[in-house]
């Protein structure tokens, strides 16, 4: 039977033709029988695909193949299985092109080159992280938006509250945050690419001293689970919505009808609604507060 993996990546690069890269990067996970999500820029690729584990892996040689892509570090989980074999995670391919590989509504505030981002946060490994943690009195700063710190953030992170990646810029703007300019920051995000964004964003703002956790909170969950500085649940972008990293992961975030602890995450019951919320399974279907919870963006 085939075994189905998620793979979440993500490559800074200049690319001149992202509507070719489109096409191809289409036609070869139609080849292989990979579904998923991809997005094309002027700047790179960002992508979370899930497949048969033989397909993935030619997927990934395929595209290491090609000379920006060589280098990127692509991140495995366990995916879903149908009755087929294959991943239930992900039912349908897009592949598109865009502005931005993460929507922070800068287009021109980010700079590429054939290294990636320029003057980006300093990178930090999980072991460096908390070496950095014994040595400094460090601000934790979460890069999603806010029903996903919700359920599962750092310890006494700083959680902007935002309902979409758009929203970090007038934060940042607002001067909500500049007495922690000078500061030791460090960001962190789901998998990391939106941290690639956003540090830039706060130097750029006058930020002295931006670190970046590397490869985000997917990479210190597989070195740390929930022994380390991570408390709670994982937003995902498939149909697992939430992940843990252990069987002990702390229930960090509340219901909001009824203030019970959860981790848990709802769509809005109003077919009008493109909304989430933190709700316990008792209260799926009370949508009376939904106007009230953040877009997931």
């Amino acid at each position: 039977m085939a075994t189905p993996k998620v793979l979440l990546f993500y490559g800074f690069a200049p690319l001149a033709d992202p509507e070719a890269i489109r096409l191809w990067q289409h036609a070869l996970c139609d080849a292989l029988g990979v579904r998923g999500r991809i997005i094309v820029s002027k700047d790179g690729i960002n992508a979370t695909l899930g497949g048969d584990v033989v397909a993935l892996k030619k997927y990934v040689k395929g595209t290491r193949a090609y000379a920006p892509f060589k280098d990127i570090d692509f991140k495995w989980s366990e995916g879903r299985a149908r009755e087929d074999g294959t991943t239930a995670d992900f039912p349908r391919l897009s592949v598109r092109v865009r502005p931005e590989l993460v929507t922070f509504g800068a287009p021109d505030e980010l700079r590429i080159d054939e290294h990636g981002v320029v003057d980006g946060g300093t990178h930090l490994t999980p072991a460096a992280l908390h070496e950095l943690v014994e040595r400094k009195d460090v601000v934790f700063f979460d890069g999603r938006n806010e029903i996903e710190s919700a359920i599962g953030h750092f310890d006494g992170a700083v959680r902007p509250p935002v309902e979409t990646t758009r929203e970090f810029i007038a934060a940042l703007d607002s001067g909500a945050y500049d007495h922690l300019k000078d500061r030791p920051v460090v960001t962190y995000c789901t998998g990391g690419i939106r941290c690639e964004v956003l540090t830039p964003l706060m130097r750029n703002r006058g930020f002295q001293e931006v670190y970046q956790l590397d490869g985000g909170i997917a990479t210190y969950g597989e070195a740390y689970g929930d022994d380390g500085l991570w408390k709670g649940s994982l937003y995902v972008f498939d149909d697992r919505i939430t992940m843990d990293f252990s069987d002990h992961a702390a229930l960090v975030g509340a219901c909001d009808v009824c203030g019970t602890a959860t981790n848990d995450v709802a769509d809005c019951g109003d077919v009008s609604c493109v909304r989430q919320m933190v709700r316990c399974p008792a209260c799926v279907g009370r949508d009376a507060m939904c106007d009230r919870h953040a877009v997931v963006g």
